[in-house]
């Protein structure tokens, strides 16, 4: 019986590989037209607009909140319903508020686009579509999370060009008309011709008639809390970096044009670290990554704050276990509470890591203003050991 496991983790029959590769194609649209969107957008929207770009950012900010408050009744509809139809409805959104950015005339309601798109990533980022697979394939969906982490691993890598050539062509408005069209012409038809409803082969069909209740005994209810722990911190971390990473590194005397060039490393750094993950096939518990995971990004950012000339080794680490992170989110839940709660209780461990990451820019600034790039450091590095001591104590109560 202890073969089993790892045979079947050693790889995905090819129709589960279909619908992976069509969510991963998903991620990457869904990632780029949300997410990754103001990092080439918010220069030229205020260039032209005259907007400030605390008001242009603050759209993300925005986003991320709504994304965070709708990800609990997200959960319950995949756990009810399945993912497909949910996908779908946040590739219309995301397009209903991508035309309403494009065509903004004002800063309010270029904001009530970023709400619309808010509700596109709650039901359409990494915690929805690892639902999706664990209402389709239950305790088997670890290797299928695992490889669509990978393709979202390219999200950026793909999006950012994608939206400086758009610009440069057509203009930030244009771009964002764009992408809806992206999601209207490519994710929609992905998810409603690729994915299998979820009454037909899913892990446990009888969800739909009947859901699982997602109630928690005493021990269970501690690692839940742990892991909304973890899950917040890291959230805060990864975005406090995403956003304040060239400025750190300029605080720490490294040149404008060199502070880019060493947050390329990122990127590559966490595809690599997801494909030593993959390598691994399944073969140890999804607690060690997580351990890794906050393990390195604590060790890289304490690198970090040293500066020269350890910055490139410090965000390698970094973005390994950023990298293999994203995994852990999606696989430590699923073996701690089972596939039959999965979905409802991903949806709930997913609200307080989107709220911080909508707080966490603001939290950046002012610390950036009142304390400078040390006292940003201090709190970086306070975070990231605190979600250290976080994964041990989630050891002792799994």
């Amino acid at each position: 019986m202890e073969g089993r496991p790892a045979r079947r983790a050693a790889g995905m029959p090819p129709g589960r590989l279909r619908v992976v590769g069509a969510l991963g194609i998903f991620e990457i649209l869904a990632w780029g037209s949300s997410f990754y969107l103001l990092s080439v957008l918010a220069a030229p929207i205020a260039a032209e607009t005259g907007w400030p770009l605390s008001g242009i950012v603050g759209g993300l900010s925005a986003g991320l909140l709504v994304a965070g408050l709708a990800s609990p009744q997200v959960g319950a509809i995949i756990d009810r319903r399945g993912g497909r139809p949910v996908l779908a409805f946040s590739a219309l959104v995301m397009a209903l508020g991508l035309v309403i950015l494009g065509l903004a005339p004002t800063l309010p309601v270029f904001l009530g686009g970023w709400i619309l798109l808010g509700l596109g990533m709650g039901s359409g980022l990494y915690d929805p579509a690892f639902a999706t697979l664990g209402r389709l394939y239950g305790a088997e969906a670890r290797p299928a999370i695992t490889t669509l982490t990978l393709w979202g691993g390219f999200a950026s890598t793909v999006s950012w060009p994608l939206s400086a050539l758009l610009v440069d062509q057509v203009g930030w408005r244009g771009t964002c008309l764009a992408y809806a069209g992206l999601q209207l012409c490519v994710s929609l038809p992905l998810v409603l011709g690729l994915l299998p409803e979820a009454g037909a082969g899913s892990a446990h069909s009888g969800a739909a008639s009947s859901p699982a209740p997602a109630a928690l005994d005493p021990r269970e209810r501690r690692a839940f809390l742990l892991m909304a722990g973890v899950l917040t911190l890291g959230g805060a971390v990864m975005t406090l970096v995403s956003v304040h990473l060239v400025t750190l590194l300029q605080a720490r005397g490294v040149p404008l044009a060199s502070a880019v060039t060493y947050g390329a490393l990122i990127g590559p750094s966490q595809v690599a670290a997801r494909v030593v993950e993959i390598a691994g096939r399944g073969r140890y518990h999804p607690l060690w990554t997580l351990t890794a995971a906050m393990s390195l990004v604590a060790l890289g950012i304490l690198l970090l704050a040293d500066g020269l000339p350890v910055v490139g080794m410090a965000l390698v680490l970094y973005g390994a276990g950023n990298g293999i992170y994203s995994i852990a989110r999606g696989t430590v839940p699923l073996v701690l509470f089972g596939p039959e709660r999965y979905a409802r209780l991903i949806g709930r461990l997913a609200r307080p890591g989107l709220v911080a990451q909508a707080l966490a820019p603001l939290l950046g600034a002012f610390v950036l203003t009142h304390g400078g790039a040390d006292a940003l450091f201090a709190v970086l590095a306070a975070l990231a050991l605190a979600n250290v001591g976080l994964v041990l104590a989630l050891w002792r109560v799994r």
